[in-house]
């Protein structure tokens, strides 16, 4: 779960720090346009989504180095907090978009929730490793 939200991460996040007029006028793709639809450029506030994408995906990338759930936890808690409202605000502002549109946005903006609320579950305890008892 945590690889996916790297690469979500990393697509959003490069894409609008390095190239937000490119991410403003085609997000999310060759065959539509959302972010242009919803208000004028604003050059800044492009680059801090990328920015903040970026800081979530290498937080996640990190999280991926431990055996301990601790850090996915962390890391699942915070991609919650940014898209639970992210994806409200967008839920609110479907009127200007055509039906498949609205599919996609509604999917892809659900799918980093549903990646990080696994992260969230507690994390079931291994069997203690009792070895091969040899009769004797």
């Amino acid at each position: 779960m945590l690889w996916l939200l790297v690469l979500l991460g990393l697509y959003v996040g490069t894409w609008a720090a390095f190239f937000p007029a490119s991410f403003y006028e085609s997000f999310p793709g060759p065959f539509s346009s959302w972010i242009a639809l919803d208000g004028p450029y604003n050059e800044h506030l492009i680059r801090d989504v990328g920015t903040f994408n970026l800081g979530l995906a290498a937080a996640s990338a990190a999280a991926t180095r431990y055996r301990d759930p601790a850090p996915g936890l962390v890391v699942g808690l915070a991609w919650i907090v940014y898209s639970l409202p992210h994806l409200g605000y967008h839920l609110r502002h479907l009127d200007h978009l055509g039906a498949a549109d609205v599919v996609g946005q509604v999917v892809s903006l659900s799918s980093t929730l549903v990646l990080a609320l696994p992260l969230l579950l507690p994390v079931r305890a291994a069997a203690p490793d009792r070895g091969v008892e040899v009769a004797r």
